[in-house]
C-alpha cells in the first residue's frame, strides 16, 4: 500500500469529523423563507392605536416590581389582566395554586373553535417579574401582547378552525423557574392530563427591544457565527424536539410580517434556548417555542431594576404582535393535526 492512501484515509476522516456538527447545526438553525431587509413600512393606523394600547397595558402591569416578594403587586397585576380580558367579552378562568404559602394563579382565556374535536394552539407569557425589577419589558411586553391578541383575534370565537388558549402564567421567574411550581408547568401538565389535543404552544418572552447599531446583538457560542450583528429582529427559537414548528413559525411569520426575523432550535445545552415558559411545554411532550428579543443576549436592562416602561420600543413590538395576530389568525384557517 502505498503512503497515500492512509493519508487520504486521515484527511478523509478529518473531513467528516468536521462536516458532522457543520451539518447538525445548519439543521437545527435552518428555516425557511426570508427575513425582512431594509426600511420598516409606515405604521398602519391599526399599528398606531395597537402601540398606544400596548404601552398602556406595560405601564399598568410592570412599572414595579410583582412576584411572591411583594405579593400587593403582583395581585395587582393579576387584577388588571383579569378586568383587562373581561372587558373583552371574555370569560376569565382562574387556576389556583399554593407557592411559599400564597395562593397566586394563572389566568387564561380561551377562543373556541367551530368543532369541538379541533386541535388546541397555546399561546401565553409571563406576568410576573424578576425579584426586585419591574418587568417592564421581561415579561409586561409578552403581557401586554397576550391581552391585544386577545383583542384582534375576538371575532374568530367560535368560527376558528383551532381552539386558542390565550394564557397568563405566574412564577415563571426564580426561584420557580424550572420546578414544580412554575406556573406554565403547572398549565401543562393538567393540560396535557386533560386529553385535550394540543398542535403547539408559543411563549412571548421580553419583546420590546430593538437597536440597529452594529454589535448590538449578542449569542451564546457558536451561534454567533450564523446570525446577524444587529440587534433589530425577533427571533422563533426552541429545542429541537420542537424544530418543525419553529420553522413553521418562521415561515408564516416571514410570509406576513414585514420585520427582521430570525430563527432556530438547539439542544437545551446551549444557554437561553429552553429560559421561558416553552420549556415547561416541552416537558409533557407538546411542542412549544419562544418568541423573544432575545432578553439578556440583547437588551442591557434584563433582571434590573431598570427595566422600566420607559426602555420599551412600542411601536416595533406592535409590528411583532401585529405580524404574530395575523400568524394565528391564518393557523385558525387552516389548522395542523395534533401532535
Amino acid at each position: 500500500m502505498s503512503k497515500a492512501k492512509p493519508m487520504l484515509w486521515t484527511l478523509g476522516a478529518l473531513a467528516l469529523l468536521i462536516a458532522l456538527p457543520v451539518g447538525a447545526v445548519l439543521w437545527m438553525t435552518s428555516v425557511p423563507g426570508t427575513s425582512h431587509s431594509g426600511a420598516l413600512p409606515p405604521l398602519t393606523q391599526g399599528e398606531v392605536q395597537l402601540t398606544q394600547r400596548l404601552q398602556e397595558h406595560v405601564r399598568a402591569v410592570a412599572s414595579t416590581p410583582h412576584n411572591v416578594s411583594h405579593p400587593e403587586e403582583l395581585e395587582r397585576a393579576a387584577v388588571y389582566l383579569e378586568g383587562a380580558l373581561g372587558g373583552l367579552g371574555y370569560e376569565v378562568y382562574r387556576q389556583p395554586f399554593q407557592a411559599d404559602g400564597q395562593q397566586v394563579r394563572n389566568i387564561d382565556v380561551v377562543i373556541e373553535s367551530a368543532e369541538k374535536s379541533a386541535s388546541t394552539l397555546v399561546v401565553g407569557a409571563h406576568y410576573d417579574s424578576y425579584l426586585h425589577a419591574p418587568g417592564a419589558n421581561d415579561n409586561g411586553t409578552g403581557t401586554a401582547g397576550i391581552v391585544e391578541l386577545a383583542r384582534l383575534l375576538a371575532d374568530l370565537r367560535g368560527k376558528s378552525g383551532l381552539r386558542i388558549r390565550l394564557v397568563l402564567f405566574v412564577n415563571e421567574e426564580p426561584p420557580f423557574f424550572k420546578t414544580d411550581l412554575m406556573g406554565s408547568l403547572v398549565y401543562a401538565k393538567r393540560l396535557k392530563q386533560s386529553g385535550e389535543p394540543v398542535m403547539g404552544m408559543l411563549s412571548l418572552e421580553t419583546l420590546g427591544f430593538y437597536s440597529d447599531e452594529e454589535r448590538s446583538q449578542a449569542y451564546p457560542p457558536p451561534l454567533g457565527l450564523l446570525y446577524p450583528t444587529k440587534g433589530n429582529f425577533v427571533a422563533f427559537v426552541g429545542l429541537t424536539s420542537s424544530r418543525h414548528l419553529v420553522r413553521r413559525a418562521v415561515a408564516a411569520f416571514r410570509s406576513v410580517a414585514p420585520f427582521p426575523s430570525v430563527g432556530g432550535t438547539a439542544p437545551g445545552m446551549i444557554p437561553g434556548i429552553d429560559w421561558s415558559d416553552h420549556w415547561s411545554f416541552e416537558q409533557v411532550g407538546i411542542p412549544a417555542l419562544m418568541v423573544t428579543d432575545t432578553a439578556p443576549f440583547r437588551y442591557p436592562h434584563y433582571h434590573s431594576s431598570a427595566d422600566l416602561p420607559d426602555k420599551v420600543d412600542y411601536e416595533r413590538l406592535a409590528r411583532v404582535v401585529s405580524g404574530l395576530e395575523r400568524v394565528i389568525r391564518d393557523w385558525a384557517t387552516v389548522p395542523a393535526p395534533a401532535t
